[in-house]
């Protein structure tokens, strides 16, 4: 099997998660290795799925905010994920 140049890798991760509500643990993790041996960053992706068990996030996780932390309790594993957001100034 050839190696993917950077933007062929980068096109197939964009399309990947755009349509990640039906994909499977094994998708995610093939993904995320594609993506770090063509070094590209997920950044905001990231939070589209369980860093534990990664299942997707379609609407079967908790979400609280408090004190400028974003929790999310995924709805398969129990595991809590934390990111920081930025605080909306007036």
């Amino acid at each position: 099997m050839r190696k993917l140049s950077k933007s062929e890798a980068n096109n197939k991760v964009e399309e990947f998660f755009k349509n990640i509500e039906n994909k499977t643990p094994k998708d995610v993790k093939k993904i995320k290795r594609l993506a770090a041996n063509s070094n590209i960053r997920l950044r905001e992706k990231r939070k589209l799925f369980c860093k534990k068990c990664l299942i997707p996030y379609a609407g079967n996780e908790k979400t609280r905010i408090s004190k400028g932390i974003k929790s999310v309790e995924c709805g398969n594993c129990g595991y809590i994920s934390r990111y920081k957001i930025e605080s909306i100034k007036h």
